[in-house]
């Protein structure tokens, strides 16, 4: 399963090299399922209605049940992680644009941003979104993390 998961992980850059530029997107595409909904509720212990119960998302406004904000803002370090295993997680903004409902598909990317080197390691920022329905933004922010090189691993 995890390596159906990581299938989906995508680089793009403006050079062929395998190391990591200002402006490079590293993407990853993903359909979060009625399980994974209930595994990150046991997980985080957020069992609001509005994950679980069609009614109750439908009558706040929604057309159906979410898949939690937080599920899918997890994307950005499995890709981070992915890439450049050893990295080290800082910090992150998020900003809530649109829900993201069972069963859609979403496109995370993370965009390098800044790149600075510090004590044999690399500080790096990212612009963090995430789309649905083709360019829908439903998330984006930034993310900070500390890299041991630019150097992109392989994707297990």
């Amino acid at each position: 399963m995890l390596l159906k998961r990581l299938a989906c992980l995508s680089f793009s850059s403006s050079a062929a090299s395998r190391i990591l530029k200002i402006g490079d997107v590293l993407k990853h595409s993903r359909k979060f399922s009625d399980l994974d909904v209930l595994e990150y509720s046991k997980l985080s212990h957020d069992s609001n209605p509005l994950h679980f119960d069609s009614k109750c998302a439908k009558t706040a406004g929604f057309e159906d049940r979410l898949v939690h904000g937080m599920l899918v803002a997890g994307l950005f370090p499995q890709i981070i992680a992915s890439h450049f295993p050893g990295a080290v997680y800082v910090s992150q903004s998020l900003h809530f644009k649109s829900p993201v409902y069972i069963g859609e598909e979403v496109i995370a990317e993370v965009q390098a941003v800044s790149l600075r080197e510090n004590r044999k390691r690399y500080i790096a920022k990212f612009s963090t979104k995430c789309f649905k329905d083709g360019r829908l933004l439903v998330l984006d922010g930034e993310a900070m993390a500390i890299l041991p090189t630019l150097s992109m691993g392989e994707q297990q």
